[in-house]
């Protein structure tokens, strides 16, 4: 984090990435004075509405992001900034995407939680683009462009006002990771009951073992004894209304419809309190660790793993076909995970798996046969990268192995 004064007393000269937070209303022109090092611009958490056409000026800007402030149009300036690949306004009040706002160059478009009812045909003459974000906005469709936009690998379009399956999605070349719970043409009226609902009452939360989008994680204890359940416990709770990945409910459903497997944390019980959702699991033994890293600002939408890090085929070729199995279990039961990643992973020294953040999942059971079996078909994607990820990272004594071109030819 940077402050304004150092920005104005000049000490900042010559930084690649400037974040600045401090309840801004207005672009700091200091700025400018950045324009022959500045490729990152992070100006969340300010209340900005507009940003200025001299924006242009910062010609090596690669990344820009904007997130909680007060902007009610995508500013049609970064239409004009050549090297803009990155793009994050989320959770502004944005109504408006103007057709010149999107930057010819542009990868990567976070548009979560704004207030956008249709977005310009102009998406679609966007051919970088891999991966678009716009969860929690009152789409009501989607630009028929989209279709020609054949490098696009993730999307989220959960919770919005979507009355027809976007189809123009769904025969894209490369995508692979899709959200679409909470549309209205993939509402489903499904209650699942396979598990007790308990009173937050009946739990106590200790330390926090993860969070993301959806819910913070905690390692809970029974407040009295469950004779029914297992001592050692997980509970995610639920945030707030919607997420850059959805409804808390509709996770929460899908989890429950998806059932027991081996390979899955199991749902024990879940909490429907006003105001309070939580599902309690499994406790994941200590002994698992994540498989993998999340992807970053430089590989967008693919995983990465510890510098060094390997595994030797034999434990590669479990891996896969634990979660080949996974996966078809998933499916069996109509639901999309959405999130198919090494890093929603965890694995043991004996290449055991557990897989889980069901986030970004979506039951499909309403849609047409056709729409089911493409879905199914974007999947399948996500999974031959999760296998080509972990070829990647295999021990090189190993790749002249039977099983390392076994797999590789599962790819083709």
């Amino acid at each position: 984090m940077h402050t304004l004064a150092q920005l104005k007393s000049g000490e900042l000269l010559g930084i690649k990435k400037l974040t600045l937070s401090e309840d801004l209303t207005e672009f700091p022109l200091e700025i400018l004075s950045l324009a022959d090092s500045l490729e990152v611009l992070d100006l969340s958490n300010n209340q900005l509405t507009t940003l200025p056409p001299e924006l242009v000026q910062l010609t090596k800007l690669k990344i820009i992001f904007a997130s909680n402030n007060g902007f009610e149009t995508l500013p049609e300036v970064l239409g004009r900034c050549d090297n803009l690949e990155m793009i994050g306004f989320k959770a502004n009040q944005i109504k408006h995407v103007p057709a010149n706002s999107l930057p010819a160059k542009l990868r990567w478009l976070i548009l979560t939680e704004n207030q956008i009812e249709q977005l310009p045909d102009s998406l679609g003459e966007r051919p970088k683009l891999q991966k678009l974000a716009l969860a929690g906005n009152k789409l009501t469709h989607l630009p028929l462009t989209i279709s020609k936009l054949h490098n696009l690998e993730l999307v989220r379009i959960s919770a919005n006002n979507l009355v027809d399956c976007p189809v123009q999605l769904l025969n894209l070349p490369k995508l692979a990771w899709f959200a679409f719970s909470g549309n209205p043409f993939s509402r489903s009226t499904l209650k699942v009951d396979n598990v007790p609902i308990l009173p937050a009452s009946s739990v106590v939360l200790h330390n926090i073992l993860g969070q993301g989008a959806s819910g913070v994680i905690s390692r809970g204890s029974w407040r009295d004894k469950q004779w029914q359940f297992p001592e050692n416990i997980a509970v995610k709770v639920f945030k707030g209304q919607v997420t850059s990945d959805g409804y808390p409910e509709d996770e929460l459903q899908v989890c429950l419809k998806t059932g027991n497997h081996p390979n899955l944390i199991k749902s024990l019980a879940q909490v429907n309190d006003d105001g309070y959702l939580a599902l309690i699991m499994n406790l994941i033994p200590e002994h698992f660790a994540n498989l993998g890293l999340p992807p970053s600002l430089e590989t967008c939408t693919r995983d990465r793993f510890p510098a060094g890090f390997t595994l030797n085929i034999k434990q590669i070729a479990k891996i896969v076909e634990q979660m080949e199995d996974v996966f078809e279990h998933l499916h069996d039961n109509q639901v999309c995970h959405g999130d198919l990643y090494a890093h929603n992973t965890m694995f043991d020294d004996e290449a055991n798996i557990i897989f889980g953040d069901f986030g970004a999942a979506t039951m499909y059971h309403m849609l047409t046969a056709e729409q089911q079996s493409l879905i199914r078909q974007i999947e399948q994607r996500a999974l031959n990268y999760f296998i080509d990820d972990l070829l990647g990272i295999c021990n090189v004594a190993d790749r002249e192995n039977e099983l390392f071109f076994a797999l590789k030819n599962k790819l083709h």
